[in-house]
């Protein structure tokens, strides 16, 4: 029986009086309290309820007057018969672990042994290798053995020269071309294995010599250091005393360039613009430019395109021009854009910053911008001579060229011969190409054009435009004919059914070329 199976059954002593009823139901209100407030219920915990009966025994024994001795006689068979059910409980409990961990032991067994057989098996390949790598081990001594002693008979006996080359057959031997061609063989295999040689090993010798250079090296940075915290103390004084003029030479005389940096030029554009006086930052760059012949390595890209803004800024170009043409700078692409950009808004000197430009581009590879830039200042003879400098622009090329810069006279020379050259353009896709691309007004006048010259002139590029279908030319007569160039329209279409072997062709025949005829 457990004990919360004790205390359930526990009757408390009949009514006698009034009092004693009030302490019986102060006793039941006791009970029911401290059995909420520890959380006690009729499943356990069972020591919970021993200790709130066994209080409220206590409080009984000391209420009463009468059976006092009987009383505490049977608390204290009470007290014995609760020690003895938790003796019972924990022998129980122990008998059932025993219990437990005994039906354990057979699955305990069987995993033993079964972890057993798989670390003998796993120690038995850890043995195979070992053996193997020993006979491996074994074998390597055996060969350097071998090899130091051939050495040894290397060093001391000269080879038998009766003997074969090895690596080469008896006729390969007494044949001087493989011979030869073996010797070559030997010597580049020398070759190999000496600089082989010399990239994997140094003399302990050279080992000295390089610490040496690194302490030398050590020094020169120290130096070094202290030499520019020493020029930016002496270059802050005077900016804070507004020698900037002074600050800007200091800057570009200063050792090994050490203050031509962004640093400084952010120190300047913080100064911002004095009244009455040169911009700070314009006076920093026109120091270090004209300073830039005294260096070997020009000024980077970073600082030119800096200073050029500044220049473009103040609207200083003829300083722009000078420093691109006379000092050493570094040229980009976005050097030459910026200098394009700045020819956009001023109309007046668009000419020179188109020519600016133009050279930058050249010297950075860009053709296709320098090209650009010759074709907008109006040098179609200079850009056709570029084109055929540099011959690698493409079909592509050209047609963005034309969208670009529309000029009549370009066009025109593209889709003609060009010193005993095929044209570069066929002119009929030039046309439709422009009125393809908003540009209608320039091949209205390439029409106009065209037309003035008659029908032989219509007729020689119709028959030297091999890249033109006979459907494009029937395009070209319609926009002509939409466009009021009537005699144009005839024209081509007369050329068209002059020609030897064409005939009238339906929209759905597209395979057709004009030009078919020229190689029949």
């Amino acid at each position: 029986m457990s004990i919360q199976e004790i205390n359930k059954h526990a009757v408390l002593p009949p009514i006698i009086n009034r009092s004693d009823k009030e302490f019986l139901e102060s006793m039941q209100r006791y009970i029911i309290t401290e059995t909420e407030r520890v959380g006690c219920n009729e499943e356990g915990p069972a020591d919970e309820y021993y200790i709130i009966y066994r209080n409220v025994f206590d409080k009984v024994i000391e209420y009463v007057t009468a059976y006092k001795s009987i009383l505490t006689s049977i608390k204290k068979e009470y007290d014995g018969f609760i020690e003895t059910v938790k003796e019972g409980q924990r022998a129980a409990f122990c008998l059932h672990g025993k219990l437990k961990a005994l039906a354990a032991e057979p699955t305990a067994l069987v995993y033993h042994r079964k972890r057993t057989i798989q670390l003998e098996a796993k120690m038995r390949v850890i043995e195979n290798n070992s053996s193997k790598i020993q006979l491996q081990i074994d074998k390597m001594k055996q060969l350097r053995a071998e090899y130091e002693a051939k050495e040894v008979r290397y060093h001391t006996f000269s080879k038998d020269p009766s003997k074969p080359i090895p690596g080469m057959t008896l006729q390969e031997s007494v044949n001087l071309v493989a011979l030869t061609k073996y010797l070559k063989h030997l010597e580049d295999k020398y070759a190999e294995i000496k600089q082989a040689m010399l990239k994997k090993y140094v003399p302990i010798q050279r080992k000295a010599e390089l610490d040496e250079e690194m302490i030398v090296t050590l020094k020169r940075r120290d130096l070094a250091e202290n030499l520019n915290k020493q020029l930016q103390f002496r270059f802050s004084e005077l900016m804070s005393l507004g020698e900037y003029e002074k600050a800007a030479c200091f800057a570009a005389n200063s050792p090994r360039r050490i203050l031509q940096n962004i640093g400084t030029v952010n120190k300047f554009k913080a100064v911002g613009k004095i009244r009455g006086k040169p911009f700070p930052l314009l006076l920093f760059f026109e120091a270090i430019f004209s300073t830039s012949h005294a260096y070997r390595r020009p000024i980077n890209a970073e600082l030119t395109l800096e200073g050029i803004k500044c220049g473009l800024s103040e609207k200083r170009l003829d300083l722009v021009i000078n420093w691109v043409t006379q000092e050493r700078l570094t040229f980009s692409e976005e050097l030459g854009d910026v200098i394009c950009d700045y020819g956009e808004q001023d109309t007046y000197n668009k000419p020179r910053c188109l020519a600016l430009a133009q050279m930058i581009y050249s010297e950075c590879g860009l053709h296709k911008k320098a090209l650009l830039c010759i074709c907008k200042q109006g040098q179609i003879p200079g850009a056709m001579e570029y084109i055929q400098q540099f011959k690698d622009f493409t079909y592509d090329d050209l047609m963005q060229l034309i969208k670009l810069c529309p000029h009549i006279e370009l066009i025109q020379c593209l889709t003609r011969e060009w010193n005993g050259k095929p044209p570069s353009l066929s002119f009929g896709l030039a046309v439709l190409h422009l009125f393809s691309v908003d540009l209608k007004k320039v091949g209205i006048k390439l029409l106009q054009e065209i037309s003035k010259g008659g029908k032989s002139i219509v007729e020689h590029l119709m028959i030297n435009d091999p890249f033109f279908s006979l459907e494009n030319w029937q395009e070209i007569a319609n926009i002509s004919l939409q466009n009021g160039f009537d005699q144009l329209s005839q024209d081509i279409m007369s050329t068209l059914r002059s020609q030897a072997g064409v005939t009238e062709i339906s929209e759905e025949d597209d395979t057709v070329n004009l030009m078919e005829h020229v190689f029949w």
